[in-house]
């Protein structure tokens, strides 16, 4: 039970963290280009590549870090780094085909779904 509860307070602190700078930067940037987005996605990608290297050397850490910033903050705040954690972790086993596949088709798919999904939403009177 305490690592749904972690998770859901970390999935608080990256929703409104992921809010709060992205507005911010849509704020002093403006909004034509997704400046914001891309700098929440960034930031992920380093948070979770720092939290999830750091927390896999040091075994004598309490795992419910691992509930508590790289599921559940960094899971709300972007999951644009989960996407690309997992391809470098499947870069580095050495699995170049399947990390491609991963990759390419993640991007493909995804869009295809969000057309999908906004198409559909059109639809709905």
């Amino acid at each position: 039970m305490q690592k749904y509860l972690l998770i859901a307070i970390g999935g608080a602190l990256g929703s409104i963290a992921r809010y709060w700078v992205g507005s911010s930067i849509a704020g002093r940037m403006g909004i034509r280009f997704p400046y914001g987005t891309l700098i929440v996605n960034i930031t992920a990608c380093v948070v979770i590549g720092f939290s999830m290297t750091y927390l896999g050397r040091r075994a004598e850490l309490n795992p419910a870090w691992r509930f508590l910033v790289p599921v559940g903050f960094i899971g709300a705040y972007s999951t644009f780094s989960t996407y690309e954690w997992e391809t470098l972790s499947t870069l580095r086993a050495g699995a170049f085909g399947i990390a491609a596949l991963y990759a390419v088709g993640s991007f493909v798919l995804g869009l295809a779904a969000v057309w999908g999904g906004s198409v559909l939403g059109e639809m709905v009177p």
